[in-house]
């Protein structure tokens, strides 16, 4: 067939395998593929929309045949789904795409050539045949089957649900959770998806709920919307909503009458799906039914420890009483250090109470400090013959090796303190089973959400003592609440500040210029030159005049100037961090344009949800994975792709994980990330792209979080005005919470 007519005024169908994705927006589901069509001599280039798109998949579109000015022709299709192919070249392209576990391209040739188009039906009919083919076990053959019949459900439910959107990856998911019950499940509540399904958000759900029929101004959809509102509100780290401002929310979002938003929340506060609360203000909050246990457990367990105790007297200190006369001096000696007055000072206070929050900056002896403490209350307890148990913990696992190095002593993370169960999706260690413990330690406390903190102090045994330890100058946790800057402010808990910068820490710009920032001051610069100057500083600032010029500038520091000044790996070394994901300037174009530069000799590459992975890749977690142990913002490294396997294997910090493709959407390029996934990590040298367009974020606390990730180097890339109005830009903490509050009120 010639080239196809300019113009059609009917609909027209067509079938093919895709040969590549040549875009994919995993927000909107727009794509442009090239697709191998039978009677077409050239690739034929088809938009569309569809969730998920993936090579070697074999599709149906019915569209219209469309001249674009800068493309040239193409197919744009308003209808967009997979089937099962018919041709032996796509029956084979189909099965080796991965989409079935257990067939990679070399089986499917070998099906192919063994079973012809009759494979379906003998994979599905008469598997027992597969064993005779060479190197096919029972182990592979049951794999094969199984998921086979997992296609085949999917396949099902993707008839019901293609017209909606939804893509075969989501829909996998929706079978694993709802199983052969999935349609009727859908067809019932489709807004159940929002809740029970990641990567189902709530406008999916409606979209499918109204293609359904379900009317616009249904009480159904609106007392969904209620909890939509709140998570949404949480996502930006707030525990509650004005009640009035709720309202409002609602209503705008799903564009119905304020009346009929009121009435869906009274109707969730009376079902207990939400909880309504009158502040000290008078006025009325709404919460997820969560975050409202999340914040009064937090409050009463902390009540517990500090008051815990003999009726009428102090409570009891697990290490009893400390010769402060005699125990600074020996810790001194034994740590060949001399405190400070505020550290001495702080020393005391930390050892005179049974909880204690310590904060302060980079620089200013917190770890000298918590190692004192832990020295001191070891050495009183070691007099007394008797064993202290401490426990040390971190949020994330880079966090807590950082504090397990800074101690010579064993740290987890909180997860894995507290013993998850991914099947119960709990915790084993909880207020009746608490944590063997008398002294625990929580590092990088400003990263910790209320759910989180709240599982943990549950944990912690009556008799135990508590030594909270975090910035909290730094960004507040990703996940809802201020937990450190609310125990701080309650007043309700001791509090050491350290604000001093000691001698060896002041030489470092990075720790002097984090300082100035913190202060609202602009950082000293130090400009790089081209000769290789033996006087180098570890900070930098390199000016850029827009995007494209900060984009060009960064991609030379990381790949080229980095690794040869300072003889860092540009991979394993070095981390950009940026403001934001969107944008030129955002982690996923930065990603796709460091992956072009640093990661040439890939070899063999999966190309999942709009990315592709190849052996080298660094890799970020972008969701909690319990089964797997691996958490959000942890970063490995992609050893090895499988495509007859469908897996991948990355190393996290020496654990390789196994990930089936249809699982990479857990996962983002990690060249670039955005400053609000570094918490809590560090990494030898930081560089950050700082422009106007990031204007909405250019915050004092994400700069300075950005800026203290860096141990040996930080290099700024961008326009003077950006890096001053990051500077000066310091807004009012505006999450609502109530943990504050509700510390005042139980421990005043």
């Amino acid at each position: 067939m010639n080239q196809p007519p300019s113009k059609q005024t009917t609909a027209e169908t067509l079938q093919g395998s895709i040969e590549r994705v040549t875009f994919h927006s995993p927000e909107s589901g727009f794509c442009v593929l090239k697709v191998k069509v039978k009677g077409h001599k050239d690739l034929v280039t088809v938009t569309g929309s569809a969730a998920t798109i993936n090579p070697g998949e074999y599709i149906e579109c019915t569209g219209n045949w469309f001249n674009d000015k800068n493309y040239g022709m193409q197919f744009k299709s308003t209808r967009l789904v997979p089937i099962q192919p018919t041709t032996l070249d796509g029956i084979e392209k189909y099965l080796g795409s991965g989409m079935v576990k257990g067939i990679g391209p070399h089986f499917a040739r070998t099906l192919i050539k063994a079973f012809g188009d009759k494979v379906f039906d003998i994979i599905e009919n008469d598997p027992s045949r597969l064993r005779s083919l060479p190197g096919i076990g029972s182990k592979r053959s049951e794999m094969v089957v199984q998921g086979w019949a997992e296609q085949k459900a999917v396949r099902e439910i993707m008839v019901f649900l293609q017209s909606y959107g939804v893509g075969t990856s989501r829909a996998v998911r929706i079978y694993k959770t709802y199983g052969n019950e999935a349609v009727s499940k859908v067809s019932e509540n489709p807004y159940r998806l929002a809740l029970d399904i990641h990567g189902v958000g709530f406008k999916t759900a409606d979209t499918i709920a109204l293609k359904m029929g379900i009317p616009k101004d249904s009480i159904l959809r609106a007392r969904a919307g209620v909890r939509h509102a709140l998570q949404e509100l949480s996502a930006e780290g707030h525990c509650a909503a004005d009640r009035e401002k709720l309202t409002e929310k609602i209503a705008e979002i799903l564009e119905i009458a304020e009346s009929l938003a009121g009435e869906a929340i009274e109707r969730e506060i009376i079902s207990a799906n939400v909880i309504s609360e009158t502040a000290p203000d008078g006025r009325e909050l709404v919460f997820l039914v969560s975050l409202h246990r999340a914040e009064t457990g937090c409050a009463e367990n902390l009540q517990r420890l500090m008051n815990h105790g003999s009726e009428g007297s102090p409570p009891s200190l697990p290490w009893g009483t400390i010769d402060f006369d005699t125990a600074i001096p020996h810790v001194e000696q034994i740590n060949n250090i001399e405190l400070s007055t505020t550290q001495k000072q702080a020393l005391q206070l930390a050892l005179s109470n049974k909880a204690v929050v310590v904060t302060g900056g980079p620089g200013v002896g917190k770890t000298t400090l918590i190692n004192s403490i832990i020295k001191i209350i070891l050495q009183n307890k070691n007099r007394d013959q008797q064993a202290l148990q401490l426990v040390l913990c971190a949020p994330t696992g880079r966090a807590a090796k950082r504090l397990g190095e800074s101690t010579s002593m064993e740290a987890k993370t909180i997860h894995r303190l507290l013993e998850f169960e991914p099947k119960s999706m709990g915790f084993k260690r909880n207020r009746e089973n608490p944590l063997l413990a008398d002294v625990v330690v929580i590092d990088e406390a400003s990263m910790i959400d209320v759910n989180l903190m709240h599982h943990l102090l549950k944990a912690v045994p009556d008799k135990a003592a508590l030594i909270v330890v975090g910035d909290v100058d730094q960004l507040p946790s990703v996940g809802p609440g201020a937990v450190l800057a609310d125990l701080i402010a309650s007043q309700a808990l001791p509090t050491v500040r350290l604000t001093e910068i000691f001698r060896q820490a002041a030489s470092s710009r990075i720790i002097v210029n984090a300082h100035r920032i913190n202060a609202g001051e602009m950082p000293i610069i130090d400009i790089p030159n081209q000769k290789n100057d033996p006087d180098l500083t570890d900070f930098y600032f390199i000016k850029g005049n827009n995007p494209q010029d900060i984009t060009k500038k960064l991609l030379q520091v990381v790949s080229q100037r980095i690794p040869q000044r300072f003889g860092l790996d540009a991979v394993r070394d070095v981390q950009v961090l940026t403001p934001m994901n969107r944008g030129p300037l955002g982690s996923r174009s930065l990603n796709v344009e460091l992956q072009k530069e640093l990661n040439k000799n890939a070899g063999i590459k999966v190309e999942r949800f709009g990315t592709s992975y190849g052996v080298g890749d660094k890799v970020l977690q972008i969701i909690n994975n319990y089964d797997k142990e691996v958490f959000n913002g942890d970063i490995g490294t992609i050893q090895k792709v499988d495509p007859e396997e469908s897996e991948l294997y990355i190393d996290f910090d020496g654990r390789l994980i196994q990930y089936d493709f249809n699982e990479l959407d857990e996962l983002n390029l990690a060249y670039a990330a955005s400053i609000h996934k570094s918490q809590g990590s560090e990494y030898p040298a930081v560089v950050i792209p700082l422009a106007m367009q990031h204007y909405m974020m250019l915050e004092r606390n994400l700069l300075y979080t950005g800026v203290t990730r860096g141990k040996k180097l930080v290099v700024i890339i961008g326009q003077d005005k950006a890096l001053e109005m990051a500077c000066q830009n310091k807004k009012a903490n505006l999450r609502t919470t109530t943990l504050s509050q509700r510390l005042k009120d139980l421990l005043a």
